[in-house]
């Protein structure tokens, strides 16, 4: 009985848990909204791995791998409370890295729906190669 009650509980726990991170969701922006964030002064940031970045990224972003975002949140201090927009291929990875900025405090933090795939369709600039730092 005992182990039931606790299973019970556990059950209940995860459902409201992933209810509560589902309503919490930030809704994102669609690319040429992105992009005029962008144009506009907002940082740009691709947290996909630098393969994929060479291949293809917007122009100015600034690539942080989102296996390194929460090591490199440092960084990104100055920008806390103004517009960040995170892309990825296809919004995913993007939308776990606007979590983890919004639960570092960062008030601005918005996922390009549809990430890369949805920014080159729209006929936005793409550039290949690694960026320079």
């Amino acid at each position: 009985m005992a182990f039931l009650n606790a299973f019970k509980s556990l059950v209940t726990v995860t459902v409201l848990s992933l209810t509560l991170a589902a309503c919490s969701k930030v809704p994102g922006v669609d690319v040429t909204q992105g992009a005029a964030m962008q144009n506009q002064g907002a940082l740009m940031i691709d947290v996909r791995e630098p393969g994929e970045y060479a291949a293809g990224h917007a122009p100015g972003t600034q690539l942080i791998p989102l296996g390194q975002l929460e090591r490199r949140i440092s960084e990104l201090a100055a920008h806390k409370d103004k517009p960040v927009v995170l892309i990825c291929r296809s919004g995913n990875r993007s939308g776990q890295a606007q979590e983890i900025l919004a639960k570092a405090g960062f008030t601005q933090a918005l996922n390009v729906e549809g990430g890369m795939n949805a920014w080159a369709k729209a006929g936005l600039p793409v550039l290949t190669g690694l960026a320079l730092r």
